[in-house]
């Protein structure tokens, strides 16, 4: 078996004691962003599994989009990052 060579960590341990790997995130390229997967990018450059400039060239984030998304789980949680719940997390 051979492993590819990657910049940075294949793993972390977070804050609760979970792994998360590489394997965890979006696949590269994703178009349809959905809660849960914006919320895997953000907790993987949060925690140094990944760049920020990594992510932002994976995913083709933009700097604007990336930090909205920051934001939002650190002001009012994953849920914040839901379609269905972006006027009211952004009244507040």
């Amino acid at each position: 078996m051979f492993l590819k060579k990657v910049e940075g960590p294949r793993a972390v341990t977070l804050p609760d004691g979970t792994m998360m790997t590489r394997a965890d995130l979006p696949p590269v390229g994703t178009r349809r962003w959905v809660a849960s997967r914006k919320a895997q990018v953000v907790k993987a450059v949060a925690c140094g599994l990944i760049t920020l400039n990594q992510a932002k060239r994976l995913y083709g984030l933009s700097d604007e989009e990336y930090k909205s998304w920051e934001n939002a789980v650190r002001v009012h949680g994953p849920d914040a990052l839901k379609a269905t719940a972006l006027q009211r997390y952004r009244q507040s």
